[in-house]
């Protein structure tokens, strides 16, 4: 059933969805004061870190007596490094504690808009997609983002600092101390460039696989039944190996991306050479031995963004393909646009198609070519025809699950395209062969389609109508038992059944049964038709079906054939004109017939 649903764009408070960087940066940037914690805490934490090399190097003048009496010196250093261990313990706690939460924030900010995104897509999208990739995209991908946040953004920014304040002591000390470390600087900037360009494609790489193996997993689980009845299992197996397999091989050629990884390798060459220069310059007089102790205490700074930088910088390119995965979701054109001004009324039920034409696919054949008839406000029309005559497709487009390719489908006399969609939708009921039920109570499935303002009373008044009270009465907790996902722990007649209640409970002005009793035994359709006959007075009913009595009961008859109306109008007119219908209708006779019900025969024999 379809109810209350509306395909939108989702424009976010101000998310920028041009790049994965960019949308990343729209969401951090909403949280200003958790983002100021986190680099001010941090900048500040990593500069008062900073000072501990420079008071150690105090200190050894202090002893060698370079500067002052030495126990005074020393006293007064001492208390300045406490002062300053416990100030960076407090900032790097607001730092960490700032992060934490834009990590999660933004995590949440993300799944709520993937979400909200793809409620808004389109029936056709939906049907493209592999329900594992997106779970996975959904999941997965969305956790990678906090991830990449913290700890990889976080240290990112702290090794950074470490490295730009670091350098700027340096040149405090002594501007010529920044041979060294300003050459490693400029070769580290390098290698790390080069680095990133090798993982980005690993990355992306090793986030598809992901996709892969949790799509393959979904449809495997989804048909385990199949699987076991075809015992198929080995070969399941195998296709499972084998998409683990290249996930695997896309995490070693990570690894292998990694090993090849040289800042740390060249920062053992700075280090040597930032010595050999402290000491010739020490040796010269230039330096004391306490600027050479602060200088090496300094560059000793510069090892924690080297050596960091391998696990950050993958935990950050990661992040930023699976933000690109979820952008591509987001982005993605939905065929059903929702007109902001769109018409909203009561629907009154008249249905008109002109000349419509649809086609799954932009090069496809058409489902439906050129249908043109129009349906009365208050009438049943029912639709037959041979299989993959478009019954179906036909029903989909009335409230505006696909949109039309050529011609008009008017309500009321406006185009459905001009509809405000959760006007037109709310006002419209579907219920399908393949019943979607929820893994919720028995209640909150009958009530979904008016949410919180639907009353028990009205429940129980609608699973009586669709003759569901008996079978709900006897679960072990009646209405508020909770039935297994898409209604697993129940029969077909009985998910048939609640799907009924839950379309009678949102009082609908136009009504879609696809075959909608064709699991149901004929006693219980009979009392299911004539709740349903009370309740019709005054809707608009589309009717797909092959039950002969219910194609005489209703007021015409739309017989199509290969997407095309073959003909239009009552029962009776087409037996005498149409000789398909004729044919069509004798097939549905021998259907009814199977059901044994002695009320059909006289209509077989009047038919004929």
């Amino acid at each position: 059933m379809t109810t209350g649903t509306t395909e939108f764009t989702v424009s976010g408070p101000g998310y920028d969805r041009r790049g994965p960087v960019r949308w990343l940066w729209s969401h951090l940037r909403r949280h200003p004061l958790h983002l100021a914690g986190f680099l001010g805490g941090s900048l500040v934490m990593v500069a008062l870190n900073g000072m501990v090399p420079q008071l150690t190097g105090d200190a050894f003048d202090a002893v060698l007596g370079v500067r002052g009496e030495p126990l005074d010196a020393l006293g007064l250093i001492a208390w300045a490094l406490l002062a300053i261990v416990t100030a960076r313990g407090l900032f790097d706690l607001v730092a960490r504690l700032s992060s934490e939460v834009l990590a999660k924030r933004l995590e949440r900010d993300a799944r709520d808009e993937l979400y909200v995104s793809l409620l808004g897509k389109s029936q056709t999208f939906h049907s493209r997609q592999r329900v594992g990739d997106l779970m996975a995209r959904a999941a997965n991908d969305i956790r990678q983002l906090s991830v990449m946040v913290t700890p990889g953004a976080d240290l990112i920014v702290d090794s950074g600092f470490q490295g730009l304040v670091g350098l700027a002591f340096i040149a405090m000390l002594d501007p010529r101390l920044l041979l060294v470390p300003g050459v490693f600087s400029v070769v580290f900037a390098f290698a790390l460039w080069h680095y990133m360009r090798q993982l980005n494609p690993v990355s992306t790489r090793m986030r598809e696989q992901f996709g892969d193996l949790n799509a393959g997993l979904n449809q495997a689980v989804r048909g385990i039944e199949v699987i076991k009845v075809t015992a198929q299992e080995e070969q399941e197996r195998g296709r499972f190996r084998a998409d683990a397999r290249r996930y695997r091989d896309s995490f070693v050629r990570n690894g292998l991306v990694q090993a090849r990884y040289l800042p740390t390798l060249l920062f053992a060459f700075a280090m040597a050479g930032a010595l050999w220069h402290g000491l010739a310059l020490q040796a010269a007089g230039e330096i004391t031995v306490g600027q050479l102790v602060a200088f090496m205490g300094l560059m000793g700074m510069l090892a924690f963004p080297t050596q960091i930088s391998i696990f950050t910088f993958s935990l950050v390119q990661i992040g930023i393909v699976s933000s690109r995965r979820i952008l591509g979701i987001i982005n993605s054109e939905s065929e059903i646009e929702q007109r902001p001004d769109g018409h909203a009324a009561p629907i009154s039920g008249e249905i008109v198609f002109e000349d419509v034409t649809f086609g799954y696919a932009d090069d496809g054949e058409p489902a439906l070519r050129g249908v043109t008839f129009t349906v009365r406000p208050g009438e049943t029309v029912a639709i037959v025809g041979e299989t993959g005559s478009g019954k179906s497709t036909l029903t989909k487009l009335v409230p505006r699950i696909y949109d039309v390719t050529a011609g008009r489908i008017l309500v009321d006399g406006v185009d459905v395209r001009d509809w405000d969609l959760d006007s037109l939708r709310s006002q419209i009921s579907t219920i399908e062969q393949d019943i979607v039920l929820f893994s919720r109570s028995v209640a909150e499935n009958i009530a979904f389609g008016l949410g919180q303002r639907a009353d028990q009373e009205a429940v129980v008044r609608a699973a009586e109508d669709a003759q569901a009270a008996e079978f709900v009465s006897e679960l072990d907790e009646g209405y508020d038992t909770v039935i297994g996902e898409r209604g697993v722990t129940l029969s077909g007649g009985q998910r048939q059944r609640l799907a009924i209640a839950r379309a009678l409970l949102t009082d609908p002005a136009i009504l879609i049964l696809d075959d909608s009793t064709s699991a149901i035994d004929s006693a219980t359709e009979d009392k299911i038709q004539q709740a349903i006959g009370r309740i019709l007075e005054g809707r608009t009913t589309l009717l797909i079906t092959h039950r002969l009595s219910q194609i005489r009961w209703a007021d015409k008859v739309l017989l199509l054939r290969r997407g095309e109306v073959a003909d239009f109008g009552t029962h009776d007119e087409l037996i005498a004109r149409s000789r398909l219908y004729r044919r069509v209708f004798a097939h549905y006779d021998e259907v009814d017939m199977g059901d044994e019900r002695p009320v059909l025969a006289g209509e077989q024999g009047g038919a004929r």
